[in-house]
């Protein structure tokens, strides 16, 4: 990586290990919207500051 790249807000690698909260399905990382989407839930979990916030009171109901 050089001086002008950024690093991942993201560990990628994170999402073999994480699954959704509700439905226990697996989840698809957004990276324009920093968000991983559990389509089985119809919800959308936020990553704030490369943290996955998978609470369901947090999530954004999905279209």
């Amino acid at each position: 990586m050089t001086e002008d790249e950024t690093p991942p807000l993201f560990d990628r690698r994170m999402l073999e290990a994480l699954v959704c909260p509700l439905t226990q399905a697996v989840l698809t990382y957004d990276a324009e919207k920093q968000e991983l989407v559990s389509r089985a839930a119809a919800l959308a979990f936020p990553i704030r500051d490369g943290i996955p916030i998978m609470l369901v009171s947090e999530a954004r109901t999905l279209d």
